[in-house]
């Protein structure tokens, strides 16, 4: 029997447009980060935050492997995620969470960057590229 909730989850995930799969991804990434971080800290479960800190790994290797390279903004995520992943890889051989907290509000500024887009017309999004050109 198929368990009902599992059927609703994978349906939402698949009628998702592509912007807010990027948002419930910087969302878990977020959420896994804040994991690892009360593990070490609070919890002194070092398993535990091992595996909330590779999950966080693969969700930002996840967003980067599918950057569109022709976009010109890509070249800076990707540097983005290449630094959130040795923060997230470091911190979790040290067990040291400082530069994790660094990088939380990092990963949800973007996330909010991505809830704007969402929420702009085609045309709004055309008009910020070409400002934002002209700067």
């Amino acid at each position: 029997m198929v368990n009902p909730y599992s059927a609703y989850k994978k349906q939402s995930v698949q009628t998702m447009t592509p912007v807010e799969v990027v948002i419930k991804m910087y969302s878990e990434i977020e959420r896994q980060l804040a994991i690892g971080v009360c593990a070490i800290d609070e919890l002194k479960d070092y398993a535990k935050a091992n595996d909330a800190l590779i999950k966080a790994q693969e969700l930002i290797g996840a967003l980067r492997g599918v950057l569109d390279m022709s976009v010109p903004i890509s070249k800076n995520l990707e540097d983005l995620y290449i630094f959130f992943q040795n923060e997230t890889m470091k911190a979790n051989i040290q067990k040291n969470t400082t530069e994790i907290q660094k990088i939380i509000p990092m990963i949800a500024d973007l996330r909010d960057a991505f809830t704007q887009i969402s929420q702009m017309t085609k045309e709004e999004i055309e008009a910020q590229a070409k400002a934002n050109s002209k700067k």
